[in-house]
């Protein structure tokens, strides 16, 4: 999976193109509806109180403490391994937090490709059904969700697809593992291992852990997996 400098740069170029809509809508509006100024003599403009608009208060975020990944609502899932460090929540799970494992330092002399794990609610925007049946749909969404946002712009199907329904710690799991091919100029890669759980809760709500793995890095598939066995949802 990509590092931060790659990461970087598509945030930059995402804010450009924003900038440039922006602007070509400014113009636009200017061109086709001309509004006129008021006079320097008219009635002076009433200020409408109050003149602040309302915000989306930001989501909640989770955090790395000892050796736990903890959400915001204190479940928790143990870290991967003292060489993985904190890292950001790369696909946004809700209230989450993430680590990673660098693989390949500066692959092509200036960028980081390793392996990132993550742990958090559902997104809220991820509608979920405690059924077999509704959490293998979230799990299907959370894994598109996850390549939207570490491979984005790349078409590629992922292969080997298999889906896991089990029990841990009493509660239900569905579980994806999948292939994901893997084509960049001096990586030493051909494909990234890719898992999804998603654990219910037991009162209409969920929590999820991602594993996005270099292929030549599968034993960490085993450690994820023993991690998420041991879950702890309060």
């Amino acid at each position: 999976m990509p590092g931060f400098a790659g990461a970087l740069g598509i945030l930059v170029a995402a804010a450009v193109a924003t900038i440039m809509v922006v602007s070509w809508i400014w113009t636009k509006t200017d061109e086709l509806t001309p509004v006129s100024l008021p006079s320097a003599k008219g009635t002076p403009l009433q200020t409408l109180d109050p003149s602040a608009k309302p915000t989306i208060p930001p989501e909640p975020e989770g955090n790395y403490v000892g050796s736990y990944m903890v959400a915001w609502n204190n479940d928790k899932m143990a870290g991967m391994s003292s060489a993985w460090k904190e890292d950001y929540n790369r696909i946004s799970l809700y209230g989450g937090t993430g680590l990673w494992l660098t693989v390949h330092t500066k692959y092509d002399g200036k960028s980081d490709w390793g392996n990132h794990v993550a742990f958090g609610g559902l997104p809220k925007n991820i509608p979920y059904k405690s059924t077999p049946a509704g959490m293998r749909e979230a799990a299907a969404q959370v894994g598109g969700r996850l390549l939207n946002r570490l491979y984005p712009g790349d078409k590629t199907k992922p292969t080997n697809v298999v889906h896991k329904s089990t029990l841990v710690n009493g509660r239900r799991v569905h579980e994806i593992t999948a292939r994901f091919p893997v084509k960049v100029p001096k990586l030493k890669e051909t494909y990234s291992i890719i898992a999804i759980a998603v654990v219910d809760r037991g009162d209409g709500t969920a929590m999820v852990s991602i594993a996005d793995l270099c292929g030549t890095t599968p034993q960490w598939l085993t450690v994820w997996r023993q991690r998420v066995a041991a879950m702890i949802i309060n």
